[in-house]
Formats: structure tokens, sequence, C-alpha cells
């Protein structure tokens, strides 16, 4: 897959993905975690065999368009920080891991790869923050009634830091080159639900950067 992203620089190029990994259940609080499990657990999603635990998918599920199609009515957005490899480099986004939820039921693995996974088009070197990592937040927003309603908000901290996620996976402190890692996210104010627009948005506070994006949900008819 290959996409037109900004690396840390105001002119756009051409990156090429050839692994997409889904980090889930990465959660550090327990509590929150279980929180979180029990909000799935509510929709009919099994508890994870561990945690974390890595989903992969087709890495042609990536996109930077503003608007996915998915089947029926029962998916869902989730805001989280998205790891990329490139250029020897390790870089820091943001993205929606877009769920089918209804499939998570029988199966998570398959609903990860039914929908499309987007992400904002500009990433930040991971240099640049890490020394103040703890900083960061993650922030999305649900549109419902034509109502711009809080969906999700927290600190990165709340998920495992980048590093350990990476050794977790690989084994070392560093993704393959071309492979982006999805990092796991927040507990849905209000609970997991679907709807037609997601926006959603990674902060900076200490250098005052923030990196946003949102899209827009068509769903497609069911056939019966």
């Amino acid at each position: 897959m290959q996409l037109l992203l900004s690396l840390g620089a105001a002119q756009a190029c051409a990156v090429n993905v050839h692994q997409l990994v889904i980090a889930g259940w990465t959660g550090r609080d327990r509590r929150a975690l279980e929180q979180h499990i029990g909000e799935l657990e509510a929709i009919g999603v099994k508890r994870p065999s561990t945690t974390p635990i890595f989903y992969r998918v087709s890495a042609s599920r990536v996109t930077v368009g503003d608007c996915i199609e998915v089947t029926g009515g029962e998916s869902s957005g989730e805001v989280e920080f998205v790891l990329l490899q490139s250029g020897g480099k390790l870089w820091i986004g943001v993205g929606s891991d877009h769920t089918d939820r209804a499939a998570e039921a029988y199966d998570v693995t398959a609903a990860k790869q039914m929908c499309e996974k987007p992400i904002a088009p500009s990433f930040w070197d991971y240099d640049e923050v890490a020394r103040h990592w703890s900083a960061l937040r993650l922030r999305s927003h649900i549109t419902e009634a034509a109502d711009r309603v809080l969906y999700q908000e927290g600190s990165v901290l709340e998920m495992l830091d980048p590093l350990e996620l990476i050794t977790q996976y690989t084994g070392k402190r560093r993704l393959p080159e071309a492979c982006m890692m999805f990092g796991g996210t927040l507990a849905a104010r209000g609970g997991v639900r679907s709807a037609r627009r997601f926006d959603f948005e990674i902060e900076d506070p200490v250098s005052g950067r923030r990196i946003a994006h949102g899209y827009r949900v068509k769903c497609l008819p069911v056939s019966r």
C-alpha cells in the first residue's frame, strides 16, 4: 500500500506500507482495560486470550480518505496513535481502527479486516516527542443527530509505551521497515456505538502541534 504522507515536513512524500498491525488490549491500567473489555463483551465480543494481542490486517486497508464504506450499520471507529517505520526512522501519527462490531462477536481478526483504517496524512518524528510522550493526548468525536459529541479523550499513557509494544511484537525495539502499527484505544464515553461521522486527533501541548483527521461512514445495504 502506497500513501502520500507528510513525514515531519511541509512537502508530502510517497510512503509504502507493506505490513499493518493492530495492537489490541494495550491498556496500562488494568481497571480501565477491564472497562473496555466489558464494553465489548456487552455487545458480544469475546474476551481476548492474551493482552496485548497483535492482529495482522491487510496493508491495503489503510486510507487517508475522508469517507469509508461499510456493510450494515454496526461498525464504529476508535482513535489510536499510529506508529510507522519508514526511511529508517520511527514516526508517530493518529488513526481510527474502524471495526465491524457484529463480526467481532464471532471473529475479531475477521472483523478488523472488514473495515478500512483511516489515518491522518501527517506524522511526527517520534524522537521529537519521545521525551515528553506523557503529555500527548488522544481525542475523538462522533456526530449524533447532527450534534458533534465527545466520544473518547485521554492520555497516550493509558496505553503501553510504543517501544514496549514494538518489543512485544518483534522481540526488539524496532518495527520492520514499511510496517505500520495501531497502538490501542481509550474507553468510549457512553459506550461503543456507531456513527455516520468520526473525527480524531492527537495533540502535543508541549509544542502546540496537533494532527487531526475525520471521515464519513457510508453504510451499504445488506441483502438477505
